[in-house]
């Protein structure tokens, strides 16, 4: 079953993204060894960044800022990546992931699904969507996990630009802490529903 028909059956789990007509914007954390090379090399070169590892993208800015906690939490997150991808990666993405857990209206049966896991190097998880203070809302936001051959796609064929964000992260968690919320909000991305091509 395609992402996008569930997308429309199921509004609480709509993708949001902020993107234009050249590309969709995902965000990962990585260490500053990772993300300095990656931002030279305008793709995820091995060393230092894993081939063989799964790799989650996310297009919530604001869930990437609970996961690393504005870039402060984790050494291995300390360096906040903007990562412009092309439609027609993010919709294969989208089209070619399987969900992470077993649900009924996606699949037949368990076994099904297990065996779409097993094929599939994309995976597909919904987490609650955050607001600007890290809170949890009622809705949710998709993770996008890349393993083997969507790995190597993502690095070789996907991404068109890498922008460490690094300092605009860091600038709004102060503003945020400063209670200066009106200049935090403007330097927000908007994220927008996301329509496939037809």
């Amino acid at each position: 079953r395609k992402m996008n028909d569930d997308v429309d059956r199921c509004p609480e789990c709509q993708v949001r993204a902020y993107y234009t007509d050249d590309f969709v914007r995902v965000y990962q954390a990585y260490s500053t060894t990772i993300a300095q090379s990656a931002v030279a090399n305008g793709t995820f070169v091995s060393p230092p960044f894993s081939m063989t590892r799964m790799t989650w993208v996310k297009p919530s800015f604001l869930w990437m800022m609970y996961r690393s906690g504005w870039g402060r939490k984790d050494p291995n997150q300390a360096s906040i990546l903007a990562v412009d991808i092309t439609h027609e990666g993010f919709q294969q993405m989208l089209t070619q992931g399987v969900v992470s857990h077993f649900d009924p209206d996606h699949y037949v049966s368990a076994k099904e699904w297990q065996e779409a896991t097993e094929t599939s190097d994309i995976r597909i998880q919904w987490d609650p969507e955050r607001d600007i203070y890290l809170n949890r809302l009622s809705y949710r936001t998709i993770q996008i996990g890349l393993r083997n051959q969507a790995v190597e796609k993502y690095c070789n064929e996907w991404i068109v630009n890498i922008t460490d964000i690094t300092d605009k992260v860091r600038k709004i968690d102060t503003c945020i802490t400063n209670g200066d919320l009106d200049t935090a909000y403007s330097l927000l991305p908007i994220e927008q529903p996301y329509h496939f091509a037809k």
